[in-house]
């Protein structure tokens, strides 16, 4: 039975895997860099119907720790393409109120990079419309492990006792402190994995491939797999009958 538009799950947070760039130019016999370049003006789309989408938190799979072992040629186009990213979208973030964040391991970034990020963290820190993550040098193992030694730290320190660690302290420490977990991600490419994306926080979260590349998935496939997330019910370990029941209770006090 089809769910009514009242009970369509609510999505607040959206993480992308964007994936399929250097295959997207291959299959058309055009160099990796022009498949980084449409993919870039991708992102800029997704934006911006994320924004008129009512989405308040987005966040992109831009470069994992994992891509570090690429063709330096290929990294440094990466890099140059973010910071041509930066530039030329601050003041449509400003515009839009969007609040740009940048998560992950950033010792290996340059310091232009750095500077570039951290600049544009501080520019755009009042958009309240999005929250937009950039997960750069980013893996979800690697920042498991650094939130459990920020843990093992304020342990040793007699801060928190062992047996007092609860989710909470560890999701403070993470990474996206502060973020909701999404409620859904969505990869392109066909790839059907999370790629050490966010493992803590994608615990519950509805997922979503498809097989365009990411050059090609444009404001049209992303209303799809928004539409598609609306005709689920989303029970966090629960019955379908709680489930049910908590729905009517919530909009009963609504």
């Amino acid at each position: 039975m089809p769910k009514s538009a009242n009970s369509s799950p609510a999505l607040h947070h959206l993480a992308i895997i964007m994936d399929g760039n250097g295959r997207w130019a291959e299959e058309r016999g055009l160099p990796r860099v022009a498949g980084h370049q449409q993919g870039v003006r991708t992102v800029v789309e997704i934006v911006d119907e994320c924004v008129a989408q009512g989405i308040s938190y987005l966040t992109l799979f831009a470069f994992s720790s994992e891509n570090w072992g690429r063709p330096q040629s290929e990294i440094e186009t990466l890099m140059a393409l973010l910071l041509e990213f930066m530039a030329s979208q601050r003041q449509r973030m400003l515009d839009d109120g969007v609040s740009l964040r940048v998560i992950g391991d950033d010792s290996r970034l340059s310091d232009e990079v750095r500077t570039a990020l951290r600049n544009a963290e501080q520019d755009t820190a009042s958009g309240s419309r999005m929250v937009l993550t950039l997960a750069l040098s980013y893996g979800g193992r690697d920042e498991i492990v650094r939130a459990t030694r920020k843990i093992a730290q304020r342990v040793a320190a007699g801060e928190l006792a062992p047996e007092a660690i609860g989710s909470a302290d560890f999701e403070s420490t993470l990474d996206t402190a502060g973020l909701p977990d999404p409620d859904l991600l969505i990869r392109t490419s066909g790839e059907l994995r999370i790629s050490n994306f966010l493992l803590w926080q994608l615990a519950y979260a509805e997922l979503y491939f498809v097989d365009a590349y990411w050059p090609d998935f444009g404001p049209v496939e992303l209303r799809r797999a928004l539409d598609s997330y609306r005709q689920r019910r989303r029970r966090f370990g629960l019955t379908a009958e709680q489930t049910a029941e908590g729905e009517g209770l919530s909009n009963s006090a609504s």
